[in-house]
């Protein structure tokens, strides 16, 4: 070529402009630190110019055939699809794999070596010199890689093999992630770019931006080592922790039992890909009856020391409830109603809502409503379900008795916990949000649009509800002692609901739950944990969701160097004596 340029130049007749594709860098995903989430490396797609295996110039009459052969077991693919595409008729160019590792490459490029050596020394005594491999060919690409394996996958999501964002925040901002791919068109021949040739083009590529999380890699593995084990122990079909500031409304974990390695999407369970805690809808039981309190004390028809005389069973409408265990007569305050998790108590507190029935529950709709339920969080997640509430005036006869206590309307993890953030706030609800913000290839950090804020009860309300809640957890008579935590104010409501069975379509089995917030008289973190149809042990929320929300409570006070305040709780009433 040194000694006569215009001649090499002048073989290109018979070569064919070509254009590539530049691959964007994919932005990474970090946690609230930093830390990579899912990120970038090297790769190779291996690419082919079938016209390169015709007979004409292969000089092999099977050249696909013998090519696949040598590269199927490179390429862990079908060596009669590889084929296929080798032979592909009027074609310079076809795909035979994406994304692979620079190992594959190189083996591929060491066995091109060895072909291309052997077709030499054929030449050089006067044979046809064949070389079956010299129009394999690669382009630089890059794959998706998670450092920590199943951590938070949920949230993630994964990257499809077309290098899209296949669910979760992979999907959700795959725009600003994916970045815009260049081209570069240059001329080659023979499976070769011709150095020498005019008309190279090339428009580069811009990679995508960054993303930073709001989630805590830390207190997500806590969250995921928590949820996990109790799922396995319980023998359960799934489960879902959800950690949120409650300042800030940032979510600091969320996770999902079981999950799945979007390192491994081929290997991975279906049903598990999603994120339950977002995209599954369930009836909450008690853990809904915090907002019943919230209506009750916002409109002053009760005070936590009200009395509600509670019997074994109430005839309402066409049905007769009952409190999940029997017992004689129950002689509650308000605040014992909540700490015992009365269905009958809450009832007859929500009936006070109003005159009529159905004011009574016009009125509670308004405050399932303002408190997030039957609408999406503001995520803007992929798949999210806004849960079921219908409107009051269509509530049947069961439905004006069961909502007041969590059954009749269906919601998501991520609701729930918001719930219990809005009380821990003040009684303002702040959107929830899992991105911080992002940093695009100039290096500039853009933060996330501010999240909505609204208030749904007041302060004094709140603060009344924060009291009450700390009964559940350290009265004797509560049933969420489990929930404790040395030296900390822990606020927590239980929840044990029947549940409506996906496949079956009628009630089978228990959605167990638990949610609140510590420190309770200066709150900093909200924790909601749910695990669907445990069948093995307790199905009680308080047994088994308390010590999931105790152990990661205790990780996220700890890991956030939040102190315990040392004040003394204000302990009200439960009972009360009969003729007070």
């Amino acid at each position: 070529q040194a000694v006569d340029a215009g001649a090499y130049a002048a073989k290109a007749e018979k070569h064919r402009y070509m254009s590539v594709v530049l691959a964007a860098e994919r932005g990474e995903i970090t946690d609230r630190s930093g830390i990579a989430l899912a990120t970038s490396v090297d790769a190779y797609d291996i690419t082919a110019d079938p016209k390169l295996f015709t007979p004409e110039e292969s000089k092999s009459p099977n050249a696909p055939e013998q090519a696949a052969a040598l590269l199927a077991p490179i390429l862990d693919a079908d060596a009669d699809d590889l084929a296929e595409k080798l032979g592909t008729p009027n074609s310079r160019y076809t795909v035979l794999a994406r994304r692979q590792t620079p190992q594959v490459w190189r083996q591929i490029k060491d066995l091109k070596g060895v072909y291309a050596e052997k077709a030499r020394a054929d030449r050089a005594r006067k044979g046809p010199g064949v070389n079956v491999l010299a129009g394999v060919l690669q382009e630089r690409s890059s794959k998706r890689v998670y450092p920590n394996g199943d951590l938070a996958a949920g949230i993630l999501g994964y990257v499809n093999a077309e290098g899209r964002g296949g669910g979760g925040v992979e999907s959700m901002l795959d725009k600003a992630l994916a970045g815009e791919d260049g081209e570069i068109t240059y001329a080659q021949s023979g499976g070769r770019r011709v150095p020498t040739a005019d008309g190279t083009r090339e428009t580069p590529a811009v990679p995508g931006s960054d993303v930073e999380l709001t989630i805590d890699r830390d207190i997500q593995w806590a969250a995921q080592r928590a949820i996990s084990d109790q799922v396995a122990k319980s023998k359960a079909d799934r489960g879902y922790v959800i950690v949120q500031d409650t300042r800030t409304g940032e979510v600091l974990a969320m996770a999902n039992s079981p999950g799945f390695d979007p390192n491994d999407i081929a290997g991975a369970d279906a049903t598990a890909m999603g994120n339950a805690a977002l995209q599954d809808a369930y009836e909450p039981g008690s853990t809904a009856k915090v907002v019943s309190m919230a209506a009750v004390l916002e409109e002053k028809a009760a005070t936590p020391a009200t009395h509600v005389v509670v019997p074994n069973r109430l005839h309402r409408g066409d049905r007769l409830f009952r409190d999940d265990i029997d017992h004689p007569t129950w002689y509650l305050t308000l605040n014992g109603v909540l700490a015992k998790s009365s269905n009958i108590g809450t009832i007859l507190a929500t009936g006070q809502l109003g005159r009529t029935q159905p004011q009574a529950n016009r009125v509670l709709h308004s405050y399932l409503r303002k408190f997030g339920l039957g609408s999406p969080t503001g995520l803007r997640y992929p798949g999210e379900t806004p849960g079921i509430l219908a409107a009051p005036e269509t509530w049947s006869t069961s439905q004006q008795y069961t909502i007041p206590f969590g059954q009749g309307l269906s919601i998501n993890a991520m609701q729930a916990a918001s719930v219990y953030q809005t009380i821990a706030n003040g009684g303002v609800r702040i959107e929830p949000t899992l991105v911080r913000g992002s940093k695009g290839p100039d290096g500039r950090f853009t933060p996330a649009p501010a999240p909505r804020k609204s208030r749904v009860v007041s302060e004094r309300t709140a603060k009344t509800l924060s009291t009450m809640l700390e009964s559940v957890v350290d009265d004797r008579e509560g049933t969420g002692t489990k929930a404790k935590i040395p030296a900390y104010r822990v606020a927590g409501k239980t929840g044990t609901a029947n549940r409506v069975d996906p496949e079956l379509g009628r009630y089978r089995g228990y959605t167990a739950s638990f949610a609140g917030f510590a420190p309770a008289d200066k709150p900093r973190i909200t924790v909601y944990c749910a695990i669907q149809n445990p069948t093995e042990g307790s199905y009680f929320g308080g047994q088994i969701c308390g010590p999931v929300y105790q152990q990661v409570m205790q990780f996220a006070l700890k890991t956030l160097q939040v102190p315990p305040t040392g004040d003394a709780p204000a302990r009200l009433p439960v009972t009360f004596e009969p003729g007070e």
